[in-house]
């Protein structure tokens, strides 16, 4: 964990001074959207042993979510709240569920913003609030090769 930490300062340190990308220092997670959020917690712990959180309503997103923690990553279930959750209209196309989103760290969402911001284009014109409590931005899946891809600023210890 600590080689990690260390590398991941060194490509912040990099990233400031290069300042024309992202600063990307590790996948965060991968999410997949299910219609039962409680049955694919259990599933994933059924038959993986993963560990797995609460499920946790974010009404902001229009989601509840279950994180199942695994090694070197996490799994992130995503459930609709409603209608109107950009969940609902992905499982509306995709019934049985599926890979709704890749998420990857970045030293500064605001910089990352920045930087990518000529080449890609964002979901919202601010970083929001994301499940972690850190500041989060999506960029369209169009402009990266077809995966809706989440920049989520993480704080370096």
């Amino acid at each position: 964990m600590a080689a990690r930490s260390s590398v991941s300062r060194l490509a912040c340190a990099v990233s400031r001074r290069m300042q024309s990308t992202a600063a990307v220092t590790r996948l965060n997670h991968l999410a997949i959207a299910v219609p039962d959020v409680r049955a694919a917690a259990a599933q994933y712990q059924a038959v993986l042993g993963a560990r797995v959180s609460e499920p946790q309503a974010l009404p902001e997103h229009g989601v509840t979510v279950v994180f199942v923690q695994l090694e070197n990553t996490k799994l992130e279930l995503l459930e609709p709240l409603g209608e109107a959750s950009p969940v609902a209209k992905f499982l509306e196309k995709n019934p049985a569920g599926g890979m709704h989103h890749m998420c990857l760290e970045v030293c500064n969402v605001k910089a990352s913003m920045a930087a990518v911001s000529e080449r890609v284009r964002l979901l919202s014109s601010e970083p929001k609030i994301g499940a972690h409590g850190n500041p989060v931005v999506f960029m369209h899946p169009k402009d990266m090769a077809g995966v809706l891809t989440e920049l989520e600023e993480v704080p370096r210890s």
